[in-house]
């Protein structure tokens, strides 16, 4: 499995305007400009929209080895509400084993950490 195929063949993290900046094995930084269709009712940016950008890096990260993971749980906490500017995920693996893998991913905004997410993946081989 290409690692880039999966940012690639991802039309919701498209449509979110997601990026990649970094990726190594376990672990990977993306970004995504604050647009307003990510924001919600009460004009800050919407949780989902942040679940969306750590759901993405925990994709990517436990995906680089090249064999297909599939998220099993995860959950986020929210620690601040902002409203503009661009928000980074940086994932990274905690534990991996034959076929469980464990990551987190915290998610930055001016640098600032805003959120923390976390998630186990089950390893499906390939080939």
């Amino acid at each position: 499995m290409d690692i880039k195929n999966i940012l690639e063949d991802d039309k919701f993290a498209q449509f979110n305007g997601i990026e990649l900046v970094k990726i190594d094995k376990g672990c990977c930084e993306l970004k995504m400009k604050i647009q307003k269709h990510h924001l919600n009712g009460a004009n800050t940016l919407h949780g989902g929209a942040i679940f969306t950008l750590a759901d993405v890096a925990f994709a990517v990260a436990s995906n680089s080895y090249g064999d297909l993971a599939l998220g099993v749980n995860a959950n986020i906490d929210y620690f601040k509400a902002i409203d503009s500017g661009e928000i980074v995920a940086k994932a990274r693996e905690l534990n991996r084993s034959r076929k469980l893998a464990t990551y987190a991913v915290d998610i930055f905004h001016n640098e600032n950490l805003i959120s923390t997410f976390s998630g186990t993946v089950y390893i499906k081989t390939i080939g």
